[in-house]
């Protein structure tokens, strides 16, 4: 394993935090990700990681971490995995996400984690005591039900039904858990059939929520990376893509307005929310209220 040099491992979201999960500060204790996702977005030039698919650990990073969340005058949720899985497989060895979940109940924070991985599971007591005082929401990326097609789609992680089963333990441990399904990946898994058995599984797992997108997004390196999975596994779409998207960064589904207007009126109907407004009152308002309490 190699380290890397970090001056800081918190940093403060300076974007409007409304349109994604209203977290507050951003924490990647990793830097790259071994899951090798076709479609992933922090492949980008613009986000500068070399050698994307080598898992690096941040130095000395709980000691980093603890410093700033002592210096910090407000508490918030902290966004975990918004750069890269944190629950790769050298997790399970080196705990470096079970520590410093243990630093943010410690200092009071609440958690927004990302991943598609059940070794989440492992960290269910210290998740249980953060959601005591802070709010706390876990995202399972989830693309297909499909275990075959998740295997080619996201090769090196647990496949889709492993995540489902993982959403329902959370759940019975009541933290707020949902599904984002994205991307939606256009003449691959952009059908009513998938988009239909996602939304059944979740609502069999409990889920509290299914945050979508119909499409997928590319750019710079991220679009070679894709473009050269197509050609080695889904040889028939790459001239397609390379016809009807060109160089566009927001790559929609054909289909993505029937879509979007199925999966809408069958969440209603199960109950399961997806307008991200809704999410964020679900998973923050008790705190937000009993916080409202106490400065009366």
């Amino acid at each position: 394993m190699e380290f890397i040099i970090a001056k800081e491992i918190l940093s403060k979201i300076q974007y409007d935090n409304s349109h994604w999960f209203s977290a507050d500060y951003n924490m990647n204790l990793y830097r790259g990700c071994c899951h090798g996702c076709i479609y992933c977005d922090s492949r980008s030039n613009c986000y500068n990681i070399i050698d994307f698919d080598r898992v690096r650990i941040k130095k000395d990073c709980i000691h980093i971490l603890e410093k700033q969340l002592k210096s910090k005058r407000h508490s918030g949720v902290i966004q975990i995995g918004a750069m890269s899985d944190t629950y790769n497989p050298f997790e399970k060895k080196y705990e470096i996400t079970r520590n410093a979940l243990k630093l943010i109940d410690k200092y009071g924070f609440g958690v927004a984690i990302a991943t598609k991985s059940d070794l989440i599971l492992r960290d269910i007591d210290i998740l249980k005591k953060i959601n005591q005082h802070s709010p706390v929401i876990i995202k399972f990326t989830i693309t297909c039900v499909d275990d075959n097609l998740s295997k080619i789609l996201e090769p090196n992680v647990c496949i889709s039904s492993k995540r489902f089963e993982a959403i329902k333990k959370l759940r019975e441990a009541e933290i707020y858990t949902g599904v984002l399904m994205m991307p939606i990946l256009p003449f691959i898994n952009d059908t009513i059939d998938n988009i239909d058995k996602i939304i059944n599984q979740a609502y069999d797992s409990n889920a509290n929520f299914i945050y979508p997108m119909f499409g997928v997004t590319l750019r710079s390196n991220q679009r070679f990376y894709y473009y050269e999975n197509l050609k080695h596994k889904f040889p028939q779409l790459l001239s397609k893509y390379q016809n009807l998207y060109k160089d566009k960064y927001v790559c929609n589904s054909p289909n993505a307005k029937s879509l979007a207007n199925y999966f809408e009126a069958k969440c209603s109907k199960l109950g399961i929310s997806y307008k991200m407004s809704d999410i964020i009152s679900q998973y923050k308002g008790k705190f937000q209220s009993e916080q409202i309490s106490f400065d009366l």
